[in-house]
């Protein structure tokens, strides 16, 4: 047996898995649905991006090292 056929088994072992699937399926779009509003929706809101407005990877690097100083001397 070699590593192409060993990758074919299973690939089709998983393929045939996922096709017989009932209740699996509507889990796994749950699932989906979740990880996109977790990864796109929440980030959109939540986490704006503040190096955005910086040019430079220098500016970018001043700006949170000040950051990490600063939360660092005032707890």
């Amino acid at each position: 047996m070699n590593i192409d056929s060993a990758i074919q088994q299973v690939f089709r072992f998983y393929v045939e898995g996922f096709q017989e699937m009932r209740l699996g399926k509507t889990l796994w779009l749950i699932i989906l649905i979740k990880l996109f509003i977790m990864f796109f929706i929440l980030k959109l809101f939540f986490f704006p991006n503040y190096l955005g407005r910086f040019d430079t990877e220098a500016e970018k690097g001043e700006h949170v090292s000040g950051e990490l100083v600063d939360r660092a001397s005032n707890p």
